[in-house]
């Protein structure tokens, strides 16, 4: 196996020559952990795996062991880095939805409560700030995420913030599900890299969300519509939520001994 492989999966000569050429243009590429395990949200990753490619970044995707884990659903992704070998020295730490179960997992929670205060930027989009919550990562900050859970994060040590734009409190930005990936990898990669380079990426994507029927909120659905889609959600909420609670109250004894 040759270097490219290893690094790209496949031997394509088009693609190599694109990632090194984009790498020639930074004395350090930026590092970017990006958090994957069974059941995890693609879609909420997604924006950030995006934006953070076109910068030519490393990017590694972490999960206790490096098996195939399934993204929901039928999303095969094969971690490339485990816990252990995961640097300190992350420029960005990304984690988005996760099952009720990875949010209070022990170890998971060790990980982020280690490798999150250490790296320069952490991004939690939709659930995956139940995760930075229980980690006990947003303690006095400001926070979002979706509409159903927003109301939990005061019990993970968050201010709340309602709506759709990205929550900016100090180096942790934390945003809704699916495009709020993108909002908030772009405002990050403009910190890291600068306002001229995020404009060139977003162009580069051709980011520009243009949902065709505007029922994108709760606000913009309407209060029928979101009740129907909260209680779809109801049962899987509570388990959130409990889990929320399990792995704040976890992270608290462990800091405390």
């Amino acid at each position: 196996m040759n270097k490219h492989e290893m690094i790209y999966g496949k031997n394509m000569a088009s693609i190599i020559e694109l990632v090194e050429e984009g790498r020639k243009q930074q004395l350090n590429p930026l590092k970017i952990g990006i958090f994957v395990c069974p059941g995890f949200m693609p879609m909420d990753i997604n924006g950030a795996q995006s934006v953070f490619t076109i910068a030519s970044a490393e990017i590694y995707f972490i999960w206790k062991k490096k098996e195939l884990v399934e993204g929901y659903i039928g999303w095969p992704t094969m971690p490339t880095m485990t816990f252990d070998e995961c640097p300190e020295d992350l420029d960005v730490l990304v984690v988005g939805m996760v099952p009720p179960e990875i949010v209070e997992d022990t170890e998971t929670l060790a990980f982020f409560a280690n490798i999150g205060r250490k790296a320069r930027y952490v991004i939690g989009t939709c659930y995956g700030s139940l995760v930075l919550g229980a980690a006990g990562l947003l303690k006095g900050k400001k926070a979002t995420s979706n509409s159903n859970v927003v109301p939990m994060l005061p019990d993970v040590g968050a201010t709340a913030v309602a709506g759709s734009d990205v929550v900016i409190d100090g180096n942790i930005y934390t945003s809704g599900p699916a495009t709020g990936s993108f909002d908030a990898s772009l405002l990050v990669l403009e910190q890291l890299l600068g306002t001229p380079f995020a404009q060139l990426t977003e162009l580069a994507i051709e980011y520009d969300p243009r949902p065709p029927f505007g029922t994108g909120s709760p606000t913009l659905a309407g209060p029928e519509m979101t009740a129907i889609a909260q209680t779809l959600t109801a049962k899987l909420n509570q388990q959130f939520h409990q889990s929320a609670r399990n792995g704040f109250k976890k992270t608290r004894l462990t800091e405390n001994n």
